[in-house]
């Protein structure tokens, strides 16, 4: 009886081992998926204006395909200039069933076409770019297309020079209570661009927030935190706050294609021959936390720019500093010394609160 019962176990073993090791070669392959479309209604023509840059495009939406395994599958909306999509550029990529584009984008996309508002060039005021959606899961290995839907994009003819509103995100934080409609605005570098930059005071956590459609901002908006690992890093879910260790005044720069960040310590100075310390050393100057600017009073002499003056930088470094080229009270980085008219005391004054758009102001007391 012994022997039949050691068998019998013996055997029970064997179809176990056997029974887990079918288990553990469970292999899912992914089929092939067809039928993705765009599922969003496409208006015949896109008027797009400066104006209303930060205002929504275009929000694309479509179903989902399925592959047969189980696991998460990748859209990406691609844009070309061709509709046989030789060349073709990433919108973004998601794994949810919507994308959202302002007409900031779209006049990005006009300004690659040629396009121009101005009646008096050769240069037309309307075009066409492509967008199609790609799915796939994996590295993309398997993948289906949608197919390729057209944007008539179409900038208004004007004689009158555009008032270019650069698109801004808010950054709100510990520093002014949390909330973006009345916090420091960073600007993109132009109509269409991602690229972020402006001044503020941080103290601890902050965050980075779109404006809606109506250009307000406000949670609840599309908005940016890190991604935990605290490198540079932007993401818009399972985001926590970007944080500035350091009280103090920074420069900020943000990169929502890129989905990169970084603040840098700006602290500001005045120097040049006009200066008492001449070239050899900055004339440190005080931020007003209730004003929101950086002045000093400082005796200045008579220096004629562009060769001689002074100019402003930041951290007794000349790796970030502001001149003004063309004496025109604005400031440009790297620009020309900026003259004084005349010897005497004078209230300097620079002002960087609205981004990208910089000045300064000298008043003789």
């Amino acid at each position: 009886m012994k022997k039949i019962a050691i068998f019998i176990l013996f055997c029970f073993s064997l179809v176990t081992l056997n029974s887990c090791d079918n288990e553990d070669s469970v292999v899912f392959t992914a089929q092939e998926a067809e039928g993705l479309s765009f599922t969003n209604s496409f208006l015949s023509e896109y008027i797009l204006t400066p104006a209303t840059a930060s205002n929504l495009g275009e929000r694309f939406t479509w179903n989902s395909v399925d592959f047969g395994v189980p696991t998460n599958v990748s859209y990406d909306v691609l844009r070309s200039n061709t509709q046989d999509f030789t060349e073709s550029e990433l919108i973004g990529t998601t794994s949810d069933n919507e994308l959202a584009i302002s007409i900031g984008d779209m006049l990005g996309y006009a300004a690659e076409l040629g396009l121009d508002a101005d009646p008096d060039t050769p240069e037309p005021n309307s075009g066409t770019v492509f967008v199609r959606l790609r799915a796939y899961v994996g590295t993309g290995g398997n993948e289906t297309f949608s197919d390729v839907q057209s944007l008539n994009l179409m900038l208004p003819e004007s004689n009158e020079d555009p008032i270019e509103e650069l698109p801004m995100l808010a950054v709100p934080g510990n520093h002014q209570g949390w909330d973006p409609a009345t916090a420091t605005r960073v600007a993109a570098e132009g109509i269409g661009q991602t690229n972020y930059e402006g001044y503020a005071w941080l103290d601890g956590g902050y965050k980075f927030v779109a404006p809606d459609s109506d250009g307000n901002f406000a949670w609840g908006n599309t908005d940016w935190g890190d991604d935990g690992t605290f490198t540079g890093v932007l993401v818009e879910t399972d985001e926590v706050d970007c944080v500035a260790d350091v009280a103090g005044y920074y420069r900020i720069n943000a990169n929502t294609t890129d989905l990169t960040y970084s603040i840098s310590p700006a602290n500001w100075g005045v120097l040049g021959n006009a200066t008492p310390t001449g070239w050899d050393s900055d004339t440190d100057m005080v931020y007003d936390a209730a004003t929101g600017l950086w002045t000093v009073t400082l005796d200045l002499t008579e220096q004629t720019a562009p060769d001689d003056g002074l100019k402003f930088r930041a951290n007794d470094d000349w790796a970030l500093n502001l001149g003004d080229t063309g004496a025109d009270g604005s400031l440009e980085y790297g620009g020309d010394n900026i003259g004084v008219p005349q010897s005497g005391t004078y209230l300097i004054t620079l002002d960087l609160r609205n981004p990208r758009q910089y000045t300064y102001s000298l008043e003789l007391q």
